[in-house]
């Protein structure tokens, strides 16, 4: 009997079982999704658009001057993150080994600790956004997260299991990028001042700052370039990414930069989820942009939900997302497509990853 009590204790607290969802709301409709386009076993989700020679014949097709850029932002400690995430970097060791040999060979290593998915440039996987339900976090494919955890030593958590970013890396992207200049675009309204070179913070439905699905379809009609297709990628530039962006963090002091983090806690234009129902509809590869999700907040399109694209689009159909990308770069290069050439690190079991991405024109 003791013997029965310990190991039913051990299961416990290991976290292996929940007899309930957790606290707070719950969407039970995400239990009775259609299984994504790519089939029920997925676990790569629109990364499988690359599979396709026509996405990479179509990308490739849009290089006209034999130029690259990457779009990359910097990684610092000082540098935006959400919430509590941050960038820790030390050089341990002056230096970390040597000297080695005839030839006196030093080297230096560094130490970094933070959330390596999900801080500056970051790429969602299939592990990081889900929806709470009655029966746990539903992930891509319906996938329980619960259930999908792999586990060590007294059921730690390790990593997302099948749900792992790797899954997506093994593919990779290469893309035609549709760049999308909300700022530009706003300006030709007459409803964002020349002189202002970043959309403002929506606070409710209805701000300028909220990209909807007819602002989408303007910009692509406007920039006279094709339709948004399947296998796409589509870059949204709001021009908040450009209080910390590559021309100019390295000299901002500390004080601006804190003034930039405040900025980015604060909420951000972005699409609205018709935007993102439309990209959807055109079977989109990704979304990327300038600032932390994405998705306009806190006010959005439709009141009462918490950054909608990221469920609507990852979620419910494995479309992934980049963010905090710099798309500075690319409208003032005058970049309106070019190939977006990219994989996210094969971290085994991670929710997301870190990158450079490289676009050629």
């Amino acid at each position: 009997m003791k013997n029965i009590a310990v190991a039913l204790l051990a299961v416990l607290f290991s976290g292996v079982v929940h007899a309930q969802a957790m606290n707070g709301p719950t969407d039970d409709s995400a239990l009775s999704w259609d299984p994504p386009k790519w089939g029920r076993g997925d676990r790569a989700g629109s990364a499988n658009h690359t599979k396709n020679p026509a996405n990479i014949a179509k990308a490739l097709a849009t290089i006209k001057k034999n130029k690259s850029i990457a779009i990359g932002k910097y990684y610092h400690s000082e540098a935006p993150g959400f919430g509590p995430r941050k960038w820790n970097m030390w050089i341990p060791g002056t230096p970390t080994g040597g000297p080695f040999g005839k030839n006196a060979l030093i080297y230096h290593d560094e130490l970094v600790t933070t959330q390596i998915g999900q801080i500056q440039t970051q790429f969602d996987g299939p592990g990081h956004i889900g929806v709470n339900t009655s029966k746990g976090p539903v992930m891509y494919n319906g996938v329980i997260s619960w259930e999908a955890y792999e586990r060590g030593a007294g059921g730690q958590v390790m990593g997302m299991g099948p749900l792992g970013v790797e899954h997506v890396g093994e593919l990779g992207f290469v893309c035609r990028l549709v760049v999308l200049d909300a700022v530009a675009y706003r300006q030709s309204q007459g409803s964002l001042s020349k002189s202002m070179e970043m959309l403002p913070i929506p606070k409710k439905a209805g701000d300028i700052g909220i990209i909807t699905a007819d602002d989408v379809k303007a910009m692509v009609k406007a920039a006279g370039i094709a339709e948004i297709g399947s296998g796409d990628c589509v870059a949204l530039h709001t021009g908040q990414g450009n209080t910390w962006g590559n021309g100019r963090y390295k000299s901002l002091t500390s004080e601006q930069r804190a003034a930039a983090r405040a900025m980015f806690a604060e909420g951000e234009p972005g699409f609205g989820i018709s935007a993102c129902r439309y990209l959807a509809s055109r079977d989109i590869a990704m979304t990327l942009g300038d600032t932390s999700a994405n998705d306009a907040q806190p006010g959005g399109e439709e009141e009462g939900y918490a950054v909608p694209c990221h469920t609507e689009l990852q979620t419910r159909r494995g479309i992934w997302n980049l963010e905090n990308v710099d798309t500075e770069s690319l409208v003032k290069t005058g970049i309106k497509e070019g190939a977006f050439i990219w994989a996210p690190l094969r971290i085994i079991g991670a929710t997301g990853s870190p990158g450079n991405p490289m676009v050629l024109y």
